[in-house]
């Protein structure tokens, strides 16, 4: 894994300063503490951090190809390289080494941009062409690695892993982006294609953009979407048995490296499922790691050492406690935008102690997206059954007074608290459903928003992101779309940035054989039946893992990575809230109304409700915001360069 950025001049016939160049590896020397390298010609400057996986000897990047013509920067794992360099060498094309860089550099003179609908990995990569002046961003299917871009006030154009490599540049202007607050708090990270600037955007999974000089709004342009008009069905023996082979071969790939590996494992269905296939396969024991936490209701560590006996695995743990005020910088500093996942903690915590004894990890993510896993599913199931029975303004009549006037009683039972279903109720499928994910609700948000903020977004609401969204997704079964907005949304925005950045931190390289794409779109096409059946969630992936795990592992209550919020605003997180309300970036930024601050923070602090997410995303927003005000830029005079990470 890696780290790449560079730039590409707005006046043609200049070079880009190397100082500068070296200042934005530097900042993503964590990505890649193992090699550096700068390419400069006449109008660009490419440089790259290494993270060395494969190939250990050869790699070495920027790489340049075709006597000269392309330049190559890039960050990934192509799994399938061996193959596809047997066939490009069956055409004549020749190969120092053996690494999937120097695969993907052929592949691309052989075949163009076709070459990445023959790749299978996680990638995103730069490939300038000295030819034609043209700048190639292509970034993975599912979004597993980064990519930012933007424009400098002198109208370079600037790129890089992460937002520091872009901060770097003393050209880029730090404007927030007032649609980019809105979708933080409503959803507690920055979906694509934003970023938390104006001036910046991500190239959204799926995405190319080609860029040449002189050009003002370079346009991206997708390659791939899951297709879900496509339905497949079958019977139960035989689905089960093609997921196994699938996952079997997806986890097979992923075992391909120079380096030593291992897993995480959290004693959840997708985790366990992922060992399970790794012991199989691997000749001596899996190194595997997992993270508890010192509150018995949040904890899952021992359901990891039930099945990390179960495989007689090299097994180690850590518990978390709750963390200091010096952490919230940490994470401010790792993730750069601001980032409300709470389970962002232990998953810093658990790449951490895996990078003790391994370079390379897999994990289990993208399992309940792909096949059902997530309570909300459910619920948005039944909802959506009582919302087919009646039409749209019944609804918002009837349930929509209801859930007006029913009480927010966080305090009372779970049977008890009815207002987000009746809410859900009275709302069409994608609003119900965006509804269901939010961090923050609309009228929390709208509350806690400045006058002039709220001018500001001129009646934007996050919902509109949605809504595009769908708009996309061909079918009108409730749970592929709610699935769908789940993978353009939350996968890349959240689950797939909060690992990169975490496991980057540590130079560790995360691999997620579930999101595989054959199996996503394998997955994403079996019926709703097959994924929750009876009130079962990922019915035919617990079934095909029968002969693998133990049922009590299988068909145990889903716990989740997530952190006791609730308890720690009344207890250990006091303190830095309370000086986030006196005195801080988040007062200074004139976005909120601070009197609504505090009242909602005295709600939370007395247990007249439960507002421990809402807290956390303001005071996650409030480091970012300290984070990108005192991030250093370059300066020449001074020579001043970026703080590394690591």
């Amino acid at each position: 894994m890696c780290g790449i950025a560079g730039i590409v001049c707005g006046a043609f016939d200049h070079i880009p300063d190397r100082a500068l160049l070296e200042c934005m590896g530097q900042s993503l020397a964590h990505r890649g503490p193992d090699q550096a390298g700068i390419y400069t010609g006449v109008g660009i400057g490419i440089v790259h951090r290494r993270l060395s996986i494969i190939d250990l000897t050869h790699g070495r990047q920027p790489m340049v190809g075709g006597e000269g013509r392309w330049v190559l920067s890039y960050n990934g794992e192509i799994y399938n390289f061996r193959e596809l360099m047997q066939e490009l060498s069956e055409l004549g094309y020749s190969f120092e080494g053996h690494s999937d860089t120097e695969v993907l550099l052929q592949a691309w003179r052989a075949w163009g941009r076709a070459c990445i609908d023959r790749f299978i990995g996680m990638f995103a990569f730069a490939l300038w062409d000295n030819e034609t002046r043209e700048l190639h961003l292509v970034r993975d299917r599912l979004g597993i690695k980064p990519l930012y871009y933007g424009f400098t006030r002198e109208g370079d154009f600037i790129f890089g892993s992460e937002l520091k490599a872009l901060l770097v540049h003393p050209g880029l202007a730090r404007d927030l982006d007032p649609l980019a607050i809105e979708e933080y708090l409503a959803l507690g990270y920055v979906p694509d294609p934003r970023s938390i600037l104006k001036q910046v955007n991500t190239l959204p999974a799926g995405h190319t953009l080609c860029f040449r000089p002189g050009e003002m709004q370079p346009v991206a342009q997708r390659y791939w979407d899951v297709d879900l008009s496509k339905q497949h069905d079958g019977d139960e023996q035989s689905l089960m048995e093609s997921l196994r082979e699938r996952l079997a071969d997806a986890v097979r790939l992923r075992l391909i490296a120079d380096v030593p590996l291992g897993a995480f494992l959290s004693g959840g269905v997708d985790s366990s499922a992922v060992v399970a296939l790794m012991s199989e396969t691997m000749p001596s024991a899996v190194q595997t790691c997992a993270i508890g936490f010192d509150d018995p209701a949040y904890d899952e560590s021992p359901y990891s050492r039930q099945v990390a006996k179960h495989f007689s695995t090299d097994h180690d743990e850590l518990i978390v406690h709750a963390a200091g005020h010096e952490m919230f910088d940490r994470l401010a500093e790792v993730y750069d935008a601001p980032f409300a996942d709470s389970s962002a903690l232990p998953t810093y915590a658990v790449c951490e102690l895996a990078r003790r004894r391994v370079k390379v990890a897999l994990s289990g993510d993208g399992g309940d997206e792909i096949f059902g896993g997530y309570r909300r599913y459910r619920l948005h199931l039944s909802e959506s059954r009582v919302r087919e029975l009646l039409p749209l303004g019944l609804r918002k009549r009837l349930f929509g007074t209801l859930g007006r006037w029913y009480p927010k009683a966080d305090w009372a039972p779970q049977a008890l608290r009815a207002k987000t279903t009746l809410q859900a109720l009275a709302r069409d499928t994608v609003e119900a459903y965006f509804h269901t994910v939010s961090a923050t609700p609309h009228t929390v948000r709208q509350r806690l928003y400045s006058t002039r903020f709220r001018s500001e977004l001129q009646g934007y609401s996050a919902l509109e992101l949605f809504r595009e969204h769908a708009r996309h997704a061909t079918t009108d079964d409730p749970l592929r779309i709610a699935q769908y907005l789940d993978l353009k949304t939350w996968l890349p925005g959240d689950i797939l940035t909060k690992v990169d950045r975490a496991s980057m931190a540590h130079a560790l390289e995360v691999r997620v054989p579930l999101l595989d794409h054959r199996v996503v779109e394998w997955g994403m096409s079996l019926p709703t039946a097959r994924k929750i059946h009876r009130g079962e969630s990922k019915y035919l992936l617990k079934r095909a893992l029968e002969r693998d795990l133990p049922s009590e592992i299988i068909y145990r209550r889903k716990q989740g990575f997530s952190v006791p919020l609730k308890q720690w605003f009344r207890g250990p997180l006091t303190e830095p809230f309370e000086k986030v309300l006196q005195n801080s970036a988040l007062a200074d930024s004139g976005l909120f109304d601070m009197d609504e601050i505090r009242c909602v923070w005295r709600e939370h602090h007395t247990g007249m409700s439960d507002h421990g997410t809402v807290l956390w995303s303001l005071l996650m927003l409030n480091s970012s915001l300290e984070h990108l005000v005192r991030y250093p830029a370059y300066t020449a005079s001074h020579d001043t360069l970026a703080r590394p990470l690591v």
